[in-house]
């Protein structure tokens, strides 16, 4: 690569965010170069977090009804056995093929891919170290920083990538953990302790707060929760771990709850008590890049602007939820703002997705915090068990909720706890965007039978009219 190689616009990190940004650039007929430290693209999301867990918790959904559930169906299977290789190895493949296809969508758009750890140098400059050979600069006009996150490490319970371990070494277990430990409540935990209950791990989740999931509505919540435990998810909360120290082949865990401490061992401990940015090495300190002290993440104004001019940070970096699909639209809202356009994110309509069975999706405002506002409000469930759909699967569990506007009927959140719920809430992001209200879902001829049509009575039992309630 050529030294001092010049380009309208430099993206750090070929993620969800930087890839999209990249994309979006060029078809904006910029001069685009993509810089990746790894030698695959795509980035935490599809190498180590969302495609790969989601393959696996397909997998492991597939053994657990072949199990336990395909009997109830009149299929007989006789004794269903695990091959944990082959279901490794899909996972990786899956991962390998969406990963090639990101190439090849950059390359298609002329976009630059250089691989090698970044490190802002100046205005306009940025180095390039590869893992082999010398290290060059390349200028950009401007710079846009995408470097997404990593796990975040507790004191006490640091990761030796063996007995106490991350998201990113729990994706790729080489046998089921006969006691796994979770440390952390939120939807990473609850993922994995699935993926691995399933296979045939006793998980124990282990959170320091009163309840799982503490972003969830509270009744989405406490139903997530108590499906979970019928599933088998030992749940212990309002407990703190202490310390963790591997011994041998076990991890010896000090817990303490209402002042009083105890002891566990487990084959593996996971740690997921959240993501940190992954800033290290760019060289925003020496820039004076503002950086937020409390979270780490790096301080943007609407146009996703640093306070350094010339470089714009999205995704994980920048405040907000870490989200794949936020840094992809974070990524598209500030190439237009570079060149000019308005670009724009409506973050009160990003949803979010727990990808336990059964699914937890939502957008909008949770019941808690609509009345912390004080706006008054109506509510509208409906459960699955009253959906044909649902019942033909046999996924009676969980139930929609629409919570609208008591004076406008403007739908202020939609929280959905039940099967396909993370597709289903992509009609609840649209009409959310065009402001709608319980009655154009409600009105809004639904196809039977559906799990939608669970979101259609959530409607319409919102002022009380619903046929079936």
């Amino acid at each position: 690569m050529p030294d001092k190689e010049t380009y309208d616009l430099i993206i750090i990190g070929s993620g969800p965010g930087g890839y999209v940004a990249a994309v979006r650039a060029a078809q904006l007929g910029l001069k685009t170069a993509c810089v990746e430290k790894s030698s695959r693209l795509g980035g935490v999301c599809l190498n180590v977090g969302c495609i790969p867990s989601k393959a696996l918790l397909d997998s492991s959904e597939y053994f657990h009804l072949a199990k336990d559930h395909f009997a109830e169906h009149g299929i007989k299977t006789g004794k269903v056995g695990l091959d944990l290789t082959t279901m490794m190895a899909r996972k990786d493949s899956v991962v390998g093929e969406l990963t090639a296809n990101v190439r090849k969508l950059l390359e298609g758009h002329s976009i630059a891919v250089l691989h090698g750890t970044a490190r802002l140098k100046g205005k306009g400059s940025v180095e390039v170290s590869p893992e082999e050979g010398r290290s060059f600069t390349i200028k950009g006009t401007s710079i846009l920083l995408a470097t997404g996150s990593t796990p975040m490490e507790v004191p006490g319970l640091e990761f030796d990538g063996e007995r106490i371990v991350s998201s990113t070494e729990a994706l790729g277990f080489d046998s089921v953990p006969k006691h796994l430990g979770i440390v952390g409540g939120g939807y990473i935990g609850l993922e994995l302790g699935s993926v691995w209950m399933r296979l045939g791990a006793n998980v124990t989740v282990i959170e320091m707060l009163p309840k799982i999931a503490a972003t969830l509505d509270g009744q989405v919540g406490r139903t997530l929760d108590r499906i979970l435990r019928k599933q088998g998810l030992v749940m212990r909360l309002n407990t703190r771990v202490v310390e963790a120290k591997p011994s041998g082949k076990k991890v010896k865990v000090t817990l303490e709850a209402d002042g009083a401490k105890e002891s566990m061992t487990f084959d593996r401990l996971l740690v997921a008590v959240g993501r940190r940015p992954l800033t290290g090495g760019l060289g925003l300190e020496e820039l004076g890049v503002d950086l937020d002290p409390k979270t780490g993440q790096v301080l943007v104004d609407t146009s996703y602007r640093t306070n350094i001019e010339g470089i714009y940070a999205i995704g994980d970096l920048a405040p907000g939820p870490m989200l794949a699909h936020k840094a992809s639209a974070e990524g598209i809202a500030a190439v237009e703002c570079i060149v000019g356009r308005a670009g724009e994110v409506n973050y009160d309509t990003i949803p979010a997705v727990v990808y336990t069975w059964p699914e937890v999706a939502a957008v909008g405002l949770t019941e808690e915090a609509v009345k912390a506002r004080g706006i008054p409000y109506c509510v509208g469930t409906y459960p699955f068990s009253g959906a044909g759909r649902a019942r033909c699967m046999g996924e009676k569990e969980g139930f929609v909720k629409l919570i609208a506007h008591g004076k406008t009927d403007r739908i202020l959140g939609v929280h959905i706890i039940g099967p396909r719920a993370a597709d289903m809430i992509a009609e609840c992001v649209l009409a959310m965007e065009f402001g709608a209200s319980s009655e154009d879902i409600a009105r809004t001829v639904h196809g039977h039978p559906t799990f939608a049509e669970a979101l259609q009575e959530a409607a319409l039992a919102v002022r009380k009219c619903s046929i079936y309630a």
